[in-house]
């Protein structure tokens, strides 16, 4: 089977990249790479889909600053809800499937229990709002599809929590962390290997056949944490291993009040990954084991 890896280096992308080289010959394109496939451009999307013709279509590339995003709200939306919707016409159109990454933050993180893929969606700024239309875009298309909804994710590339925190507890002597948003930090290598085990659980004949399973999943690490509980695994797991001086900086919990930021984040937005469970038998391991196996890689 042919797959289009839309994405080249980002954090689950370049996991991708390997996770998805024993299902098919993988092709990974951006705005950078020979041919372009830029998500801002439709005519770029197209062509890239109608040059390649794919049997699956995997989207792990978008639009992710949040807070930019009050500003820049038709460059979010352009990237992920237009854009999205377009890919499932075009894969619709030459019988592809689409697996496309979703958020957390479409749910108003106002809850106490896990939120489950049914469960009423409310996004509280740009980003989820654009993350939102780029689901309801792609299940109006009818495309065979998985839409995979993940949160906190971290990686040893790209911009995240885990390299920031590193790099801060180095230069300072003392971080100061939100300590009231609760969520589950999930490993992108974790991400990129639960979707390759999924698609090889929906095909067939050399087809994307997900049949009944298609839909919404939630896929993040198991347990909870706040953003002050994961900077402080960050330090004494990084401590442990080496990977931090003794002189590292100190932690201190903070209210959200006393970090404002231009897009409001929700206070609780773990997902729950029953549904992941009952239908392919995966199950992703709780946050901080999953910490200690990035850091030991």
């Amino acid at each position: 089977m042919k797959i289009l890896l839309i994405g080249r280096d980002g954090q689950v992308a370049w996991e991708l990249r390997r996770s998805l080289a024993c299902l098919g010959e993988t092709i990974a394109l951006d705005r950078r790479s020979t041919p372009v496939l830029d998500l801002t451009d439709p005519d770029s999307i197209r062509n890239s889909v109608r040059q390649i013709r794919p049997g699956l279509i995997v989207n792990a590339a978008a639009y992710t600053a949040v807070d930019k995003a009050e500003q820049e709200n038709e460059l979010a939306f352009r990237i992920n809800a237009v854009a999205p919707g377009i890919l499932a016409e075009e894969a619709l159109a030459v019988g592809a499937g689409l697996i496309h990454y979703s958020t957390d933050y479409v749910f108003p993180g106002d809850g106490e229990t896990p939120y489950r893929e049914d469960d009423p969606v409310g996004p509280q700024n740009a980003y989820g709002r654009s993350k939102l239309a780029g689901e309801e875009a792609i299940r109006q298309v009818g495309v065979p599809h998985f839409i995979l909804r993940t949160a906190w994710v971290y990686g040893r590339r790209g911009q995240n929590f885990l390299l920031t925190m590193l790099r801060l507890m180095r230069e300072r002597e003392l971080v100061r962390i939100v300590d009231d948003q609760y969520g589950a930090p999930t490993w992108s290598r974790l991400i990129a290997e639960t979707t390759a085990s999924m698609i090889a659980r929906s095909s067939a004949n050399n087809r994307f056949e997900p049949g009944d399973r298609q839909g919404v999943y939630h896929l993040s690490c198991g347990s909870q944490t706040s953003w002050y509980g994961f900077a402080c695994k960050i330090r004494d797991y990084s401590l442990e291993k080496g990977l931090l001086p003794e002189s590292a900086a100190r932690l201190e919990p903070i209210p959200s009040s006393d970090y404002p930021t231009p897009a409001r984040r929700p206070a609780f937005s773990v997902l729950s990954n029953e549904k992941l469970f009952q239908q392919f038998g995966l199950k992703l391991p709780n946050w901080d084991q999953a910490l200690q196996l990035c850091l030991s890689d």
